[in-house]
């Protein structure tokens, strides 16, 4: 029955990359219908009105007439919003909130996500990542087998409790189609507990026991928790000797590159695949189509609006922002979306360079909140994450996690540096040289770092500091971060992490789960 099935899937897959193909090649076809789609959709809600949207005909029309927001321009409508307001910022009633963590502020962000933006956005963005997968790999059987995912959480507001928020994952669980229901695991209940380290413990008790697991997805960091859970049950070396189907790993959230070496480790298989996924809370964006390139195909036809911010604007209260067909390759923007959730000329916050265009491709190189740029070194969380794993690869060495941050000047020091801490799960056998080929790594990726580190002249090498295994879960749990929708901040212009989690260490505050 379950070929059956899987073959059915692959039928409805092949005619879904025909759509795909059409604006893999023709994308500004499908950009200007979804402006005029969610435009009129939100033509009379509060917002529309405000900023004229009955009015507006061209993109040039829409920059001009509509700011550019942040979260704190919309905080307060959404909030009006999750207590049951009605066409505010899109029509009618909005039930469901995905709400983001974030890793730089303890603030929570609550994104609108009315059920056209789960099912048109989310929804169809997922089912385009998998007929992409299945594009490049015509032997899967993701469809007859299981597939594994841990996600978040959501609940009730307590003072409206038609409104629902939580981690958008959980929102995907709760609205998840039949025919993907069937093959999932766990069972909902357990995947939707609200207590991360019981549902942890909960998944890798059933999933231990069961040997027909072929996909998985989520955030690597709890996946190679729940995969070291699993194998101290089973006493297996590997997850290929628990679960022996397994065949691709849809990934995202975080930069994938620090964790490779021990997910090949995790999984040897030269037959295995990993495909990157972009979705965040506020949508589906982007799915890598080509499983032997580094980069993601820009998802254009998925409920969504792009613009985007060149770095010389970043920052300023009306950037200037060009359309998807003026991207340049290789330059750096910040993201600017406008979708069928009600957020109109948003800035996402994330940072993205362009790699190919007809299909526009592209990397995330960071977050504009997540870099070190104390001596104008411009370092981004792109750029830290592919100099590590090319020292893990060079060094035959795996990293956990790691985060980084500036070391100023001082009466001691007159030059300034870097300091990053670092948690190995395969430590090097030289730390002192693993130390040097990471900073020469850097300096090969990163021009602007290299220049201020020629002859020691601005910047010294960076400073490595090893801490020992599970430092990193042990702080995120301390301040609350413990969870599917939490990420380990890589860079920051602040010592604050980086001095919390030395401190962490020394203290003796590390434990596994």
């Amino acid at each position: 029955m379950n070929s059956i099935i899987n073959l059915a899937v692959k039928q409805y897959l092949s005619r879904r990359m025909s759509r795909i193909e059409r604006y893999m090649t023709n994308p500004e076809e499908a950009q200007e219908r979804w402006l005029r789609r969610i435009l009129d959709r939100a033509r009379d809600t509060e917002q529309g009105q405000r900023w004229g949207f009955a009015d507006i005909r061209t993109p040039e029309q829409f920059a001009r007439m509509v700011p550019a927001q942040d979260y704190d321009a919309i905080k307060t409508d959404i909030a009006r919003m999750m207590r049951g307001e009605r066409n505010v910022l899109w029509p009618n009633e909005v039930n469901w909130y995905s709400k983001s963590s974030g890793t730089t502020s303890d603030k929570s962000k609550f994104i609108p996500a009315p059920y056209g933006n789960i099912f048109n956005c989310h929804m169809a963005g997922a089912w385009d990542s998998v007929a992409l997968l299945y594009a490049n790999k015509p032997d899967m059987q993701a469809f007859r087998h299981k597939h594994l995912a841990v996600p978040g959480s959501y609940q009730h507001l307590p003072e409206y409790p038609k409104t629902c928020f939580g981690d958008v994952s959980a929102i995907l669980v709760e609205h998840m189609p039949t025919i993907a229901r069937l093959f999932y695991t766990p069972d909902t209940q357990t995947s939707l507990l609200s207590n991360f380290e019981d549902k942890l413990q909960r998944i890798a008790e059933i999933t231990s026991k069961q040997n027909d697991i072929c996909l998985f997805g989520g955030v690597p960091t709890w996946l190679i928790v729940l995969f070291r859970m699993v194998l101290e049950k089973t006493g297996k070396q590997n997850m290929l000797e628990v679960w022996p189907n397994l065949q691709a790993y849809m990934h995202g959230g975080v930069g994938f590159d620090p964790y490779r070496e021990t997910f090949r480790e995790l999984i040897p298989s030269g037959d295995f695949a990993y495909q990157e996924v972009y979705n965040a809370s506020e949508g589906f964006f982007g799915a890598q189509c080509d499983l032997d390139k580094n980069d993601l195909l820009l998802l254009a036809d998925n409920g969504v609006f792009y613009e985007f911010i060149p770095a010389s604007e970043w920052g300023k209260e009306h950037p200037k922002t060009v359309l998807l067909m003026d991207v340049k390759i290789g330059e750096n923007y910040s993201v600017m979306i406008s979708a069928n959730n009600g957020l109109f000329r948003y800035q996402l916050g994330d940072t993205v360079t362009f790699t190919r265009r007809y299909p526009f491709c592209f990397q995330i190189t960071g977050r504009t909140k997540q870099f070190i740029n104390a001596f104008g070194e411009e370092v981004m969380v792109g750029d830290a994450d592919k100099a590590l794993a090319e020292a893990c690869r060079l060094m035959n060495a795996a990293v956990t996690e790691y985060t980084a941050g500036p070391v100023y000047f001082s009466a001691e020091k007159n030059r300034g540096g870097h300091e990053w801490v670092v948690e190995f799960e395969k430590e090097p056998t030289d730390l002192e040289r693993f130390n040097q080929v990471l900073d020469e790594s850097l300096q090969r990726i990163n021009s602007d770092y290299e220049a201020k580190r020629y002859k020691g002249i601005a910047l010294d090498r960076l400073l490595l500091n090893p801490v020992p295994k599970g430092t990193f879960i042990s702080w995120m749990r301390a301040r609350g971060k413990f969870g599917n929708q939490n990420k380990v901040p890589r860079l920051a212009n602040h010592r604050q992490y980086v001095e919390e989690l030395i401190r962490f260490a020394s203290e003796g505050k590390h434990a596994s789960i």
